[in-house]
């Protein structure tokens, strides 16, 4: 007679395959681990999650004086500090996803090798987590830009900010696609994950985050930053809670349609990587 069982394990033959289903159903180990990874992350700080707003005010902070005061680049009309801040939270947001999910096969090694469970699940744990920390961050750059707008600042919301959602979303799928296609690549060419780092840096000067694209004069170099998928993103942002900033919507379309194909060609890399992953590490 033959066996009958509740759940078959083999392994993917279609790389282009994403089991959403298999994945929805490890929901629970999803929230474990982003409790696992707030957890661990300030167990044993003493201020916890207060750097989570500590880290991106003193950064702008630094932005203000260098970019503001030394360099004395166009903010638009925008107070400084404001600027900077609507840039870097965003960024950092970004940079989180892309960062930690690019460390996931290394990171999840040992966990890897004895148990199964979808590989996707950790790196969509990841960004979850860099979500909350950037919720945070959010609520703290609202606040601040409401104590701007009443003490007469020449800034102003928009409908624009309605946009906000499908931004940290496409934000979210982007530094998620970017980072598990590192992670893949690494597993083989180790060389990569010492280049992430000043990748990320290098990247954040190819974006509109210390500065405006309106400032820009040559004209094939605004369209060459705007073609950046995160540059959109940013204008749009500030589009939204200060009524300045470059709202092109081609752009943004261009920047979905660029995030989309990374994220679809990350999970093909992913799923073709962890087959043999355990040999290669």
């Amino acid at each position: 007679m033959k066996e009958k069982f509740d759940t078959l394990i083999t392994a993917k033959k279609n790389p282009f395959k994403l089991d959403i289903r298999e994945t929805v159903k490890y929901k629970d180990l999803i929230w474990l681990f982003v409790q696992r990874d707030f957890k661990t992350k300030y167990k044993q700080t003493i201020l916890g999650p207060l750097w989570f707003i500590i880290q991106p005010l003193l950064t702008t902070f630094i932005f203000t004086i260098v970019f503001g005061q030394i360099a004395k680049l166009s903010t638009d009309g925008v107070p400084k500090f404001l600027f900077y801040l609507a840039g870097n939270v965003p960024w950092l947001f970004f940079a989180a996803c892309l960062n930690h999910t690019s460390t996931t096969f290394y990171e999840n090694a040992r966990l890897f090798g004895r148990v199964y469970f979808p590989r996707i699940v950790t790196p969509i744990s990841t960004v979850i987590t860099c979500f909350f920390n950037f919720l945070i961050q959010f609520v703290m750059f609202l606040v601040i830009d409401v104590v701007f707008i009443l003490t007469g600042a020449n800034v102003q919301i928009t409908w624009y900010a309605l946009l906000s959602p499908l931004l940290v979303l496409q934000l979210g799928i982007l530094g998620m696609g970017v980072g598990i296609i590192i992670s893949s690549l690494t597993v083989k060419y180790r060389d990569l994950q010492v280049l992430v780092s000043f990748g990320v840096q290098l990247w954040m000067y190819l974006s509109p985050v210390v500065y405006s694209v309106s400032s820009i004069e040559n004209a094939t170099l605004k369209t060459l930053v705007m073609l950046n998928p995160v540059s959109p993103i940013i204008e749009f942002m500030r589009s939204g809670f200060f009524g300045t900033g470059a709202s092109l919507w081609l752009y943004w379309a261009i920047s979905w349609t660029i995030t989309l194909l990374i994220a679809f060609f990350g999970v093909v890399i992913f799923n073709k990587t962890e087959k043999n992953f355990m040999d290669k590490i």
